[in-house]
């Protein structure tokens, strides 16, 4: 089978999820048509949407009727999905996937097929509160300490938001298993599922329980809820415009984040850099 072209858009599904190149997956009608051909980011498809693009693709798909998810790509995730084929299925299921890392937009332009902007998951998490303040859509918050969930929820209700739920992410702890959690979400009809717990939890609970959830849309945030719960520091907008956020996340963590970036950034470079010299040839 030929290799992916550098221009190459793709515009098939495959059982991977989005629009396919040649994986060698057997192609499948999609859950939703897309509006625009998804870019080959080193295996995965991500959506050429700006912020406020995507904003409104999710604000569309909250009312269909459907039961949706949005995926924030880095590069960590872009590791994983190159190193396990089911994990590049899950990632590319999504009906949404956003470049969260810088250096995914970069290594989109260097591939030669570039996606517009970075959609930040914190941001696009704060957007979609605004739009819950403006409009009325029920959210449900998930993950992360009970005293930071309890902060969010309160700061987004001082927003306006229409917060009808909330959780911490150790509902495995008190003995529910992730399909009790589901129904227990499920039985409040939420629009919005915010999903604050760790990769690949994060993604593997979406996946799994998106349908029995019946959810408008999920979306996993990651460490947000610590952002604007307080208890991390965000970087300052400079260093997140120069793509060195994560240099502030080791300074501020080093011990937690050292393997995450000094083994899984070189990783990423390396399959960029043979995915570069394929797409070459």
């Amino acid at each position: 089978m030929s290799q992916p072209t550098r221009d190459r858009d793709v515009n098939s599904h495959s059982d991977s999820g989005f629009d396919s190149y040649d994986h060698g997956d057997q192609v499948q009608p999609p859950r939703q048509p897309r509006r625009r051909p998804r870019r080959d980011v080193m295996g995965v498809g991500i959506d050429p949407l700006t912020m406020d693009q995507t904003v409104e693709r999710l604000k569309s798909l909250m009312t269909d009727g459907g039961h949706h998810n949005h995926l924030s790509i880095n590069a960590a995730k872009i590791v994983s999905a190159k190193e396990d084929c089911s994990k590049r299925r899950e990632f590319n299921a999504a009906d949404i996937v956003s470049a969260d890392g810088q250096a995914v937009v970069w290594a989109s332009r260097l591939l030669g097929r570039p996606v517009p902007e970075r959609v930040a998951g914190i941001d696009l998490m704060n957007r979609l509160v605004d739009l819950s303040a403006a409009e009325g859509q029920r959210i449900y918050l998930l993950g992360a300490q009970r005293e930071v969930v309890d902060a969010v929820a309160e700061e987004f209700a001082g927003r306006g938001a229409n917060i009808v739920g909330k959780h911490d992410g150790f509902w495995r702890d008190e003995g529910l298993t992730d399909e009790d959690m589901a129904k227990l979400i499920g039985d409040l009809h939420v629009d919005l599922l915010f999903v604050a717990v760790p990769s690949p939890m994060k993604e593997d609970f979406i996946y799994g329980q998106r349908d029995l959830m019946g959810v408008g849309v999920c979306v996993g945030v990651g460490g947000s809820f610590d952002v604007v719960a307080g208890q991390t520091k965000r970087a300052p907008e400079l260093v997140q415009k120069l793509g060195m956020e994560w240099a502030f996340r080791l300074a501020m963590e080093p011990r937690r984040m050292f393997k995450r970036y000094a083994v899984g950034n070189t990783k990423f470079l390396w399959y960029l850099a043979k995915d570069r010299t394929k797409s070459g040839e």
